[in-house]
């Protein structure tokens, strides 16, 4: 038998070789190689423009959004900051590159030409050919139109063309006229309809009193004969000749003189519509001399009788004969339009302005904003389809209509707000909460479709809040001493500066949060020195921030940036010299973002436009969501596209600043 000592003796041996067992164990992973990072095969990036974390949470807390809470337990939801100022051409614009405004050149919906002082849309233009000869009332071009993306930095779907990843871009804001690149893309917000504009709906009239521009459409007042109208469709200029007149087609209408049906005929369409009906998208091409514009429009029979009303959706391009790039190759438009039927190539479809201007009420208009969801969902069911047939890709869908709806029905849901009626917020108040749910069910059908190891990115570029009060923020300018005018009786009636008595003026504001000092050198007029510029900055800035409400004594402006401070890029310096920051409940009049200056500072908003997000972007954050866990405590938009590069493997992401999230 063995002695006791031999079996102490043993167990300290056994405890000395198994204490060295454990530390070996503990230690030596330690000089290890760790596991290379697995990049992703397949990555769906879904947009919701405006999509807001407080709603978002609420609705999700009320059982009435199972997908996104689903998604949030699984993976993860953070509130997601956003670029300052927070519109969505400047917050896509950051998303898409991975720079802030400094770096894409994007620093509000509406920049200028400091040597004129004259604005232009800050996404991109299409402009007429340079080079033209006149003969006999002709304009004969011989050189090109120009079509000019003013956002700059590079997108991340060219960094993955270049590692070989196809991607497929739906809509991306910010890229008109489209990247060209090896993958799919087609271009979203800053694809102007066919005259031009962001959007210019045409409505017809029996009404006595109507006709006439207004904000986002033009009204024609139509004679009744015989229960016929004879009028015109207007179509681009004509560029070709001299006077530069409009392109039209002839429109017949026919009434019939006891239902409320009429038909309507122009080129080779004939159609029949009842009171209360959408067409569908019909051809319309407007003959330009020696070329044709080809366009797609919808009609709404909003009435017949007692006054006839009639109207006509923004002009769009025809995504089959598109005059210049809305797509990554020329094909890629007509394609979808072979597989999916024609729809909204405009940048931004739902017709707001309309609604606004009482042309479509709040049904029809949110008839009109479900069009192009529809077709939206389409395309995004189309693609995904296709990446399930790939071995690797990223799919990237764009949804706007969260953005369109917020703003045109906030009000109803906020008791504040100066239109708000208990009537009114017990009919529309859940319609928001509604298309919320519509989202949900977007994304449900995502996670069940998509195949097992894809990564799923959801994020929207900003928040939103009730617009309940406007601000004149040249008018305060003005009344400060910043603003001069050669005639103080027409100051309220002028548009875009044609009033101002440069001489004396050392700052101006035009678009939605810039503001701009009058600087020598810089500007056409200036005549702020440059020694001056930081002190006169500094000056409007803490006058800026004192501005209280006299209605309720809350703070107007809560952030007032200096862009040289938070903007990093090339092109910091042509960003406006101060962005404001308005409160929540406050916001730019539209007489500030076209450089007006009516009489007075401060206002009740009572237009339909309830919702905004032009504030402090510090106030109104976006959603981030994902199935994967966000290691990030605080994660910005800023950061999403080095993110997704990371995804894929890729290292090199040139001049992004942003962090990786996962």
């Amino acid at each position: 038998m063995e002695n006791i000592t031999t079996k102490h003796q043993r167990a300290r041996y056994y405890s000395f070789f198994l204490g060295i067992i454990m530390v070996v164990g503990l230690i030596f992973p330690a000089f290890l190689p760790h596991p290379a990072y697995t990049a992703t095969q397949k990555m769906i990036v879904l947009g919701f423009d405006g999509m807001d974390p407080n709603l978002l949470q609420k609705y999700m807390d009320a059982g009435m959004l199972p997908n996104f809470k689903k998604l949030a337990k699984t993976g993860d939801f953070k509130p997601l900051a956003t670029t300052i100022p927070p519109q969505s051409p400047v917050a896509w614009a950051t998303f898409i590159t991975g720079q802030d405004p400094g770096g894409t050149n994007i620093f509000d919906f509406i920049a200028r030409d400091p040597k004129t002082y004259l604005p232009y849309l800050s996404i991109g233009e299409v402009l007429p050919p340079k080079k033209e000869f006149k003969l006999f009332g002709w304009r004969l071009p011989y050189s090109k139109a120009e079509v000019t993306c003013y956002r700059k930095g590079k997108t991340f779907w060219e960094y993955l063309d270049e590692s070989k990843v196809p991607s497929t871009i739906l809509r991306a804001p910010s890229n008109f006229p489209p990247v060209q690149h090896k993958g799919k893309s087609l271009s979203g917000m800053g694809t102007p309809d066919i005259i031009g504009t962001y959007g210019t709906f045409q409505f017809f009239t029996s009404k006595s009193g109507e006709g006439g521009a207004e904000q986002g459409g033009r009204v024609y007042k139509v004679k009744i004969i015989n229960n016929v109208i004879e009028t015109q469709i207007q179509g681009p200029v004509n560029t070709f000749k001299e006077e530069r007149p409009v392109s039209t087609v002839s429109l017949t209408i026919r009434l019939d003189p006891k239902n409320p049906i009429v038909r309507l005929k122009f080129q080779d369409q004939d159609l029949i519509l009842k009171e209360g009906q959408w067409s569908g998208w019909l051809p319309i091409t407007f003959k330009m001399s020696f070329s044709k514009a080809a366009g797609i429009g919808i009609f709404y029979l909003k009435q017949v009788r007692p006054e006839f009303q009639l109207y006509l959706s923004p002009i769009n391009i025809d995504p089959r004969h598109p005059p210049f790039s809305i797509s990554s190759s020329d094909d890629y438009a007509k394609e979808l339009a072979e597989k999916i039927g024609l729809f909204y190539t405009q940048g931004m479809p739902e017709d707001t302005w309309a609604f606004n201007e009482g042309r479509l009420n709040e049904e029809e208009f949110l008839q009109q904003s479900d069009i192009p969801l529809q077709e939206r969902l389409k395309m995004f069911r189309l693609e995904l389809a296709n990446l399930k047939k790939q071995k690797k890709g990223l799919l990237f869908c764009y949804f706007s209509t969260t953005d369109a709806v917020q703003h045109m029905f906030t009000g109803y849901m906020d008791p504040q707000f100066p239109g708000y009626t208990k009537e009114l917020g017990q009919k529309y108040g859940r319609i928001i909460g509604e298309l919320y749910q519509k989202m949900d069910v977007i994304l449900g059908e995502t996670m069940e479709k998509m195949d097992p190891g894809t990564t799923l990115l959801v994020l929207s570029d900003h928040g939103f809040t009730t617009y309940r009060r406007y601000f004149n923020l040249n008018t305060w300018l003005h009344d400060n001493g910043y603003m001069a005018y050669r005639n103080e009786y027409k100051r309220s009636c002028d548009e875009f500066f044609e009033n101002v008595n440069w001489n004396r003026t050392k700052a101006y504001a035009l678009g939605l949060n810039a503001l701009y000092l009058n600087l020598e050198g810089r500007e056409g007029q200036g005549i702020v020195n440059p020694g001056e510029k930081d002190k006169l900055l500094k000056e409007i800035r803490q006058k800026l921030l004192a501005v209280r409400d006299p209605e309720n004594n809350q703070q107007v402006i809560s952030h007032v940036d200096i862009s040289e401070k938070i903007y990093q890029g090339e092109f910091r310096k042509k960003a406006p010299d101060l962005i404001i920051g308005y409160n929540i409940g406050y916001r730019a009049s539209w007489y500030t973002a076209l450089g007006q200056a009516p009489e007075d500072i401060l206002g009740d908003n009572t237009s339909k436009w309830s919702g905004d997000h032009c504030i402090a972007g510090q106030q109104v954050p976006g959603i981030v969501l994902a199935n994967k866990k966000i290691k990030v405590e605080k994660p910005a938009i800023i950061d999403l596209a080095p993110t997704i590069l990371h995804e894929f493997g890729i290292k090199e992401k040139g001049k992004m600043t942003g962090q990786v999230i996962f």
